[in-house]
């Protein structure tokens, strides 16, 4: 092999090298800002009442039950739009093992802030991307036709935004997780 080619694979592994050691200080800055995040949404929560009610609606939401009994509900009492209410709520599955298979590979574990601990008992010990989030915003994309925009996204963004509220996600895991439910959720539109 030529010199000049040599030189020119050691400078691309150069600069390709140069590119990977500004991705730290990227991914550093990133994850304080997250946990800056959680610590402001997370502290906000002091009063027993609305932990006990912020608690009692993101239960609702393990595993997506309140949205598959929502889409369900739907399928029954709506006869017209049955096959519409079943499409939508076979999304808001899909989001839920799709997200839930992500965070099998990803790992990354839920926060663990001493000042500020988890307000509710979670059944893994794994954070992204949130099941909650993304099985709520795959609801709320999917049935919105059925329901009006209004009318589900609202919901849907409170008990996303419950987990971080009950210190059980970081904001990034609830952000991917809505990003991730809106995309699922367009295909059961």
């Amino acid at each position: 092999m030529p010199a000049t080619a040599r030189a020119g694979g050691v400078a691309a592994t150069e600069t390709g090298f140069a590119a990977l050691t500004h991705v730290e200080p990227l991914r550093r800055r990133l994850a304080a800002l997250d946990l800056a995040g959680f610590r402001l949404i997370r502290a906000s929560v002091r009063v027993p009442e609305a932990v006990e009610a912020v608690r009692a609606y993101s239960t609702l939401g393990e595993h997506g039950a309140l949205w598959m009994a929502l889409g369900g509900a739907g399928a029954m009492l709506d006869r017209r739009r049955r096959d519409r209410w079943r499409q939508a709520t076979l999304a808001v599955l899909a989001a839920q093992v799709i997200s839930t298979a992500i965070k099998l590979l990803i790992g990354r574990r839920r926060p663990i802030v001493d000042e500020l601990p988890a307000l509710i008992a979670t059944p893994t010990e794994l954070s992204f991307p949130s099941s909650h989030a993304s099985g709520s915003f795959a609801a709320a994309r999917a049935f919105a036709p059925l329901l009006g925009t209004r009318t589900i996204y609202a919901p849907a963004a409170a008990m996303a935004l419950s987990r971080v509220l009950l210190g059980v996600h970081y904001p990034s895991d609830v952000i991917v997780g809505a990003a991730l439910g809106t995309v699922i959720g367009s295909l059961g539109r």
